[in-house]
């Protein structure tokens, strides 16, 4: 994780106050892909994080280099790698117990109440088509039939946010130099 701050600048700064600045990592430094990479789908392949993946682990497994964790957290728009990236289950139960006492409390507890606007749907070729839906109020979920209504508990709902971070880019392994000369020119041309 450490290395993700590697690339960005170092900006002088008094934090003791003591008129003897030290030289500190600007973490407040951003920079991006360009656009016409971001959106060149050929570089990239589709990739489901598992319970056991690591951000560092990953970069090591694709790009041989474990300190190439933030391309992946850069191609995926992932700013804060502790909040961004998907909790494993264990995390995931630990945090639920911390917002909702237990699972079962959470389970227990609506978070929401939707209404479905179209159902999921699976293609011939394989395709799903996700189920859409709105969020309603009680009163709007109490007057819609069974089929076109869903309430969703804490727990579910959680899970549904966690899941959605799980589907990333990995960037192919081609490109690497590529993206790391970039990312080293724009911090040069803004450390001046």
């Amino acid at each position: 994780m450490s290395f993700y701050f590697r690339p960005f600048p170092k900006v002088s700064y008094d934090l003791k106050k003591n008129n003897l600045p030290l030289q500190l990592t600007n973490i407040t430094a951003r920079y991006k892909i360009r656009d016409i990479l971001k959106h060149n789908l050929a570089i990239y392949f589709e990739y489901t994080i598992q319970d056991s993946d690591r951000p560092d682990l990953m970069a090591f497994k694709y790009y041989d280099d474990e300190t190439l964790d933030w391309v992946i957290f850069l191609v995926n728009d992932i700013i804060d790698p502790y909040y961004d990236w998907p909790l494993t289950q264990d995390a995931f139960q630990k945090y639920m117990i911390s917002l909702y006492g237990g699972v079962s409390d959470a389970q227990g507890t609506v978070y929401e109440y939707r209404k479905i606007l179209t159902k999921q749907k699976v293609l011939n070729d394989g395709t799903v088509i996700p189920k859409r839906y709105v969020v309603v109020d009680l009163n709007t979920y109490s007057g819609l039939s069974i089929s076109d209504r869903e309430e969703i508990d804490a727990y579910q709902y959680y899970e549904e946010e966690n899941d959605a971070k799980r589907n990333i880019k990995i960037l192919d392994r081609r490109y690497i130099n590529i993206v790391k000369k970039e990312v080293e020119n724009i911090f040069a041309s803004n450390s001046g």
